[in-house]
Order: C-alpha cells, then structure tokens, then sequence
C-alpha cells in the first residue's frame, strides 16, 4: 500500500475510499474519525453501543425493545484494493469526484456503498427517534481483500465470547443484475445464499541448472508451461444441477421446468462467458508464473500458483484429486497453499425470515424486479461468521448493468448518484421490516410476503 487516506465530499461528506487493503497501519484509524464526523448521531446516541475490534474494526450494537427476538447483523468492509490514476480512471480513484451523475473512487462498489449505507440509513433512523424492537449488529472488518483474518474472524470470536447467535447475516456478494444475464429482459436481484470454496494450489518443477548451450529435452518451465496447459484445455466438470444454480433459474425461467429437455443447451450458453460459467464449475485461473534466473543459464526451478474457486457441490480434497489427475507427470510437484470448502447453502423458503425479509424489502422498492437466490463466485467476511448463525446471506442493491462487472478491482469503478440514495432507502426499509416478530404462515405469490 501507499499508505494514501482519501476523504471525499460525495453525499454528506461521506468518505469514499481508504487505499490499500494491506493499510493497517494509522491511515485505517483515520476512518474512525471521519466515520464520526460524517454519522455524529451513530456515535454519539444512548441506543448505540460502539466498539473498536482489532484496532481498525468496528462493531456496533443496536439492542431492541423486546429480548426474545433473536438479533441479526449487517455486514461490510472498509478497506479496499489498490488503484492507480495511470491506469485509466476516467476521475482519479480516490477523489470521490462526481461525473454525469456518477460517483467515481476506488470502493463505490466494493465495498463503501454498504459501509455508507447502512451508517446513513442508521443516522437518519436515530434521528427520528427509532427504537427498534429487535436488536442488531453492524460489524465493519478492516482487511476483507485478505482474507478477514483480523477483522472479521475477531469480532466473530468476540461475539461467541458473549455467547451471541444470529438471526441472520448479510454481506456484500451480489447484486441486481440489469441485462446481464442472457434471455432475461427483466432485472434480477440475486441474493446469494452460499459462495465458493477457495483454493490456491501451487505447482512446482526442479531440474538441474546447466549451461543454456546444451539444453535438455524439457526444461523446467517447459515442463510446468504443459502441465499448466492441460489444466487450461481441461476444465473442471460441469456440476450444473447440483447446486443452488437450479434452484435460481427456477425461479427465473419457465424453461426450467422443462429442465431435463432444456438443460444441455442451457450450459452451453452458460459455458461461453466466463460470468456464467463460473456458476456451473469450479473455476480454473492460473495467476502466477514465476522461473529462471540468467538468460544463459538453464531454469533449476519452475513455480505457478493456480486459483480455483470451488463449485458447491465440491471440496477442496476433490479439486486436488481432480488436478493430479489432469496434470499426470511425477515431475510437477502438487500443493496446496491455502484453502477452504465452499459454505454451507442457507435456507431460502417461505419460511425463511432474513431470506424473505431481504425479499420484501427489495419488492417494496423495485416491485418491477425479479428475486432468486445465487451464488457469490467470489469470498466475503461472512464466511467467518458459520458458528453465530445458520443463515447468511450475501447482497447489496448496488445495480450492474452490461460491462459494470470489469470496474470490481478495476478501472473507474463508480456508482450512481441515484443508487447510493437506492442503498441508503433499502437499508432504511430493511432495519424496520426486521422488526416483524415473524413472518406469514404462506405466500401465495412471489410478491407477497
């Protein structure tokens, strides 16, 4: 990191952006005042117990009026991944600079709209005298780009200390998706319901050093650059079908129920972009190749390191199985560096309080709007929170259209001046609507609730 702390004056004076997920050192603290300057009633109000965990997270508790309702809690993260001017922003990255009705910075959709969000929707609640019936956290981690080791994995250890169970959780994760997904005319909201395992597996060749003038038949990086080529032509199976995928063009298309006619030519589609493809397998991506040492002399020593986002319907140990099995040569030495099993899928019925609850929030505001349940191909803090609750969820009303996806860790990451008001509204509405003591016995209709 540079270690560079940016405020900027978008709505409210909200600060925007705090370079650098690895800035763990004074900058992050700075994001307690600012946070402060811009929320005084959050900070300052009786209803509101506030703590710093870890020294750059925060964690808030809102308690209710009535103890036999089991809390729940809100999610999201305040760092962000580096960004650079050169590289293209249409407004420097962290300016905050509004542009054709756009906020432009580094975090507008990863993840400051949340933090912001749910902090406005707060301040405005308190200061219309809200006291909410059933209680609730607002846990902000401080380093979710790697990995919440930190921040979030100590809150959660901080609320099991004081025996705390959940409701439910939301995090970031996924969003309503306008013209993205192809045949489908109408905006989905996709609220994931689980997301998938990690795995970075390094592959490794060592061969002797020699003169460049009398080559072997393979080096160690020819050696490496074919077993990384077979993984590439070799795609990980298909699982479409056996996990909540289904369930999600289910409640999208009618063609589903045909889905033993339709399916094949489903997948194909599925199969040519790499969005939906990720859906469907666990995904293979080699991201770094590192080897030789002088130009004349022969590579002792070949390393890449491959990630791979695992499929619900799979595990770690079955992904490593599945890459020996494709790679087959002795020589590549196989390991896995770090990893974890996708999580557990939460519950999305009609009697599924955090589920349905999201729902009618987000068909009170976008009645136009479809709702599904998905998955989150990517890893958010929620992975750490299993032990508190059953239930977690993964969604944010930030709206994606065609392309939107290339600004996640990219160039001119951005959000509308109108969806950041949209964000603050749905966390407005969903505060209030948790205070439901419980749901309707039945729907009747995808609307209703």
């Amino acid at each position: 990191s540079r270690g560079l702390f940016s405020v900027t004056t978008g709505f409210n004076g909200a600060p925007w952006a705090v370079e650098g997920a690895t800035a763990l050192g004074s900058n992050l603290t700075s994001s307690c005042s600012t946070l402060e300057q811009a929320f005084p009633t959050v900070f300052s109000s009786s209803r509101v117990r506030y703590e710093v965990v870890s020294n750059y997270s925060h964690l808030f508790w809102v308690p209710g009026s009535d103890p036999s309702l089991e809390p729940y809690m809100l999610l999201a993260h305040i760092d962000v991944v580096p960004a650079f001017e050169a590289d293209g922003w249409d407004a420097p990255p962290f300016s905050g600079r509004e542009v054709d009705g756009f906020i432009y910075g580094r975090g507008t959709i990863d993840n400051k709209q949340s933090v912001m969000g749910i902090l406005q929707a707060l301040e405005f609640l308190l200061e219309r005298g809200y006291a909410p019936r059933r209680g609730f956290y607002i846990g902000l981690g401080h380093d979710e780009e790697i990995n919440g080791h930190f921040g979030a994995a100590n809150i959660v250890k901080l609320l099991q200390s004081r025996g705390v169970s959940l409701a439910f959780v939301l995090d970031e994760g996924s969003a309503i998706l306008d013209g993205v997904i192809h045949g489908l005319e109408s905006p989905v909201a996709m609220i994931a319901v689980t997301e998938k395992g990690m795995a970075s597996v390094k592959l490794s060749v060592t061969t002797l050093p020699g003169h460049s003038s009398m080559p072997p038949a393979e080096t160690s990086i020819g050696i490496l650059a074919s077993a990384v080529t077979r993984l590439e032509k070799n795609p990980l199976p298909l699982l479409f079908g056996h996990g909540p995928e289904r369930d999600m063009f289910e409640h999208l298309w009618f063609v589903m129920s045909n889905l033993w006619l339709f399916g094949p030519l489903l997948v194909r589609v599925m199969q040519r972009r790499p969005d939906s493809n990720a859906l469907v397998r666990t995904t293979t991506a080699v991201t770094k190749f590192n080897a030789g040492v002088k130009i004349n002399v022969m590579p002792p020593y070949a390393e890449a390191f491959v990630n791979l986002r695992i499929h619900p319907a799979q595990t770690v140990e079955e992904v490593l199985e599945l890459i020996r099995l494709t790679v087959n040569d002795e020589r590549v030495k196989i390991e896995l560096d770090r990893g974890f099993d996708p999580l557990p899928v939460s519950s999305f019925d009609d009697k599924s309080f955090g589920y349905q609850i999201v729902k009618k929030t987000l068909l009170d505001m976008f009645p136009q709007i479809s709702v599904a349940p998905g998955v989150c191909v990517g890893n958010t803090d929620s992975r750490h929170y299993n032990s508190l609750t059953k239930d977690i969820y993964r969604f944010t009303p930030t709206w994606f259209k065609p392309g939107d996806e290339k600004r996640f860790h990219g160039v001119n990451e951005r959000i509308s001046m109108r969806n950041y008001e949209e964000i603050v509204h749905f966390y407005f509405q969903l505060f209030q609507n948790c205070d439901t003591r419980k749901l309707p016995e039945s729907h009747s209709a995808q609307h209703d609730l």
